[in-house]
């Protein structure tokens, strides 16, 4: 029993660790402190997140989580606007979503085929159709600060090929917590940047 919690503290230690942040303690979880400030990425920099206008519960923390996926499993579970990404022993590291409005949601597995940091945003056609200012992205959006895809995007494949559906970070950090996109999961970029490390191409991905 004693060497279950030491291994337990052990991988709580290595997930911070590998986040690049501190944790502190809170009734069962981990919220991970100074994960949402300025930092340099590549060619830009991230501003730092308001964390006092988000709810903690949409803050990126450790959490217990039994489930019987194997660790590296990502699971998106739309109506608590969380995504979790597996650990071992019971554990995984959550983080708030933004999620598909009415007409946009979907649920199935999916998996993560390939992922890009700083990406490259094409709308589809039907968000041509519908938004048709959109347009002159036709070709594509070049990667930035304001792109809708963020710093980071892991693309969900199923047996059909390309879902279309993305996991990816967004500039709109207002937007976690709620029903806002076309179907694609939304996250704030210094979460994403942390999923994006912790996940591999090939990962399993459950949508709820």
């Amino acid at each position: 029993m004693r060497g279950s919690r030491i291994l337990i503290a052990i991988a709580v230690a290595a997930s911070a660790a590998l986040a690049g942040c501190s944790t502190i303690s809170d009734a069962g979880s981990n919220l991970m402190i100074n994960a949402y400030t300025s930092k340099a990425d590549g060619a830009y920099k991230l501003p730092a997140i308001p964390t006092s206008k988000i709810s903690r519960k949409y803050r990126r923390q450790i959490v217990r989580y039994p489930s019987n996926e194997k660790p590296g499993t990502i699971i998106v579970d739309t109506n608590a606007k969380h995504l979790y990404f597996i650990l071992e022993d019971d554990r995984a590291v959550r983080y708030g979503i933004g999620v598909g409005r009415e007409g946009f949601t979907w649920s199935g597995t999916a998996r993560v085929a390939y992922k890009r940091a700083w990406p490259t945003w094409t709308p589809p056609a039907a968000m041509i159709k519908r938004q048709p200012e959109l347009a002159k992205y036709r070709g594509g959006m070049e990667p930035g600060l304001m792109n809708p895809l963020g710093a980071r995007a892991l693309y969900l494949y199923n047996k059909g090929g390309d879902t279309g559906y993305r996991l990816h970070g967004s500039p709109e950090w207002w937007s976690i917590g709620k029903n806002v996109s076309s179907g694609c999961i939304r996250m704030i970029n210094q979460d994403v940047i942390d999923l994006y490390n912790r996940a591999e191409p090939g990962a399993k991905v459950i949508v709820l």
